[in-house]
């Protein structure tokens, strides 16, 4: 059978099929083997594979335990039947997924790789309240998010490379108590060696490169992608001139951000904050 390359913009199920075809040929299986194991024909598994049909929440859960995922399957048509992301993000999660570097700047919010789950659960709630979303979708978005950030874990994580808006530190997401923990959290990530943590004080003002977060992936191949953000999308960036731009303003950023000792410093000055109000 010819191998076809997936294009996952191609549809709403593009990225689950994409997901599917690499848990299954990383386990040696054909579209058949895998049919017969769980009762589906090789067929319907190409379908799934190409996305041009939506998966059964019974066939999703069979290959998750048939291929050892973890339930990756099941929590991307979760997200995709209950429309929890903004258009541009699953495509960018999958990239992320393999990424060896991430280089995050976030404004106004910790950055959601490195927010705890309080932190998160407390950020989704202000949605449901302002009728944006519902209940489960909320949940099922902190769902994603931590199991976007199990790919921190050893044995071979991605080197992570943030810089946090001042603002994100001291604006209160949940309440005093949950400050406490995130700012916490944030300076034990410092310690880890795949992580470096800045903080871009509010006295850069205008002299701040980006108005809009900016995340930059370092892939195993050495290319470059960049995602961003409006209020109603994200988008994946592949132009290489414009990555070229955007490294070059990240760089700057670096450089503009409180050194790395005064960063953690700035971070225990928040929380202290913080448990003074508490």
């Amino acid at each position: 059978m010819n191998r076809k390359d997936l294009d996952p913009a191609s549809s709403p199920y593009a990225s689950l099929g994409i997901q599917l075809r690499r848990s299954r040929e990383a386990q040696n299986l054909t579209q058949n083997e895998l049919g017969e194991a769980i009762a589906y024909t090789g067929a319907y598994i190409s379908s799934i594979e190409r996305g041009i049909r939506a998966p059964s929440r019974r066939f999703v859960e069979l290959a998750d335990a048939h291929l050892g995922t973890g339930g990756t399957l099941a929590l991307m048509l979760d997200q995709l039947e209950n429309s929890i992301l903004i258009e541009g993000f699953p495509e960018y999660a999958e990239k992320e997924a393999d990424a060896v570097t991430i280089r995050l700047f976030q404004i106004g919010v910790v950055s959601g790789l490195l927010q705890t789950s309080e932190y998160a659960t407390a950020y989704e709630q202000a949605f449901v309240r302002r009728g944006t979303v519902t209940q489960q979708q909320a949940d099922e978005r902190v769902k994603f998010l931590l199991a976007r950030q199990n790919r921190l874990a050893p044995p071979s994580p991605p080197h992570i490379h943030a810089v946090l808006d001042e603002w994100s530190l001291r604006r209160p997401i949940g309440g005093a108590t949950v400050m406490v923990d995130q700012l916490t959290h944030l300076e034990r990530l410092a310690q880890q060696p795949n992580m470096t943590i800045q903080v871009a004080p509010l006295g850069l003002g205008e002299n701040r490169p980006f108005a809009h977060p900016v995340t930059l992936l370092t892939m195993p191949n050495r290319s470059l992608l960049g995602y961003s953000e409006s209020h109603q999308r994200g988008f994946l960036e592949r132009n290489p001139e414009t990555l070229s731009g955007w490294s070059r303003d990240y760089d700057r950023l670096q450089v503009e951000a409180l050194p790395l000792a005064a960063s953690l410093e700035l971070i225990r000055a928040a929380r202290k904050d913080f448990e003074s109000a508490s």
